[in-house]
């Protein structure tokens, strides 16, 4: 029994597990939002555009229909001992996704977006070995401006030279070789 509750604890205690925990309380809570920004505001603006009245909370499809009489003797649908379609909280549902899935897509972009910037802004920032062959070339390593000049030029000098000396290295192909070789049968057969 012991060893279960050390495992319970430990399962709890994860950062994931509790990580999790949070972002369903925050989804719950954002969930609320979009529902009463559904509707609360969308939905009257939808009703209105239809031409007022109950909009798309009347728009059902009675499979069954029973009807009763309300205290004016008007005939009524009796929703409760009903059997219909209630395409208005389908369609409802509909637009509460669209706006969720709308919203987390714009905050996933935008920190999507600031990630890369930091991780941008770190790129920019030289190793400890570029920093000491900076401070012998004479940069104030505290200017960032010139600290990020001068290691992209330091970076691109190295690549530069790492090329040179890749091609120079470089061994010819098959193909080269025996263009060569042709090239100077040709010209002993002259």
């Amino acid at each position: 029994m012991r060893k279960f509750f050390r495992d319970f604890k430990a399962f709890i205690t994860r950062g994931n597990v509790i990580d999790m925990a949070v972002g369903v309380i925050i989804g719950g809570a954002f969930s609320a939002i979009v529902t009463a920004l559904t509707n609360k505001i969308l939905m009257p603006l939808i009703n209105y555009l239809l031409g007022g009245g109950n909009g798309l909370e009347g728009a059902y499809t009675f499979l069954k229909r029973v009807d009763t009489l309300d205290a004016n003797g008007n005939v009524i649908p009796d929703l409760a001992n009903s059997i219909y379609i209630d395409w208005g909280a389908f369609i409802t549902a509909i637009i509460n996704f669209l706006l969720i899935a709308l919203i987390l897509f714009i905050i996933i972009k935008v920190a999507m977006n600031a990630s890369n910037m930091v991780k941008n802004a770190k790129n920019e920032l030289p190793t400890k070995d570029e920093k000491k062959e900076l401070k012998e070339n004479g940069v104030n390593l505290k200017n960032r401006k010139e600290v990020v000049e001068k290691t992209a030029e330091l970076r691109a000098k190295k690549k530069a030279e790492a090329d040179a000396k890749a091609e120079a290295e470089k061994k010819p192909t098959t193909e080269e070789l025996l263009a060569d070789i042709k090239e100077l049968l040709q010209k002993q057969v002259k």
